[in-house]
């Protein structure tokens, strides 16, 4: 349950790490991206343990805020699951069509970019 957690987060915090506050960014990096403790944390700012899990907690809160608004992360997964269906009728019913492919391709980038 808590890695499924942090694979949450980790997305949130993909799409939606422009809208933070520079040490919002920077615990959530430090934490969720660099794998440091609390205590590493607030030895690197001088602050309080307590004060970088209040700022983590309420920073995750703000990513869900974020997405229960903008759904970005929720329509890259619907597209996603979409698009590896498309791919899965492709090879099965049209492997030698190389126009449909490259549309696809194409679709697929744009979330890559």
């Amino acid at each position: 349950m808590e890695i499924e957690k942090n694979n949450r987060v980790n997305l949130l915090f993909e799409f939606y790490q422009p809208l933070l506050t520079v040490k919002q960014n920077e615990y959530m990096e430090l934490y969720y991206g660099d794998d440091y403790s609390l205590g590493e944390i607030a030895e690197e700012f001088t602050v309080s343990r307590q004060a970088v899990y209040d700022n983590l907690k309420r920073t995750e809160k703000l990513l869900e805020s974020y997405e229960d608004k903008l759904h970005l992360l929720k329509d890259f997964e619907r597209r996603t699951n979409i698009l590896t269906t498309l791919n899965q009728y492709i090879d099965k019913h049209y492997p030698t069509d190389q126009q449909l492919s490259q549309l696809v391709a194409q679709i697929t980038k744009i979330d890559e970019e």
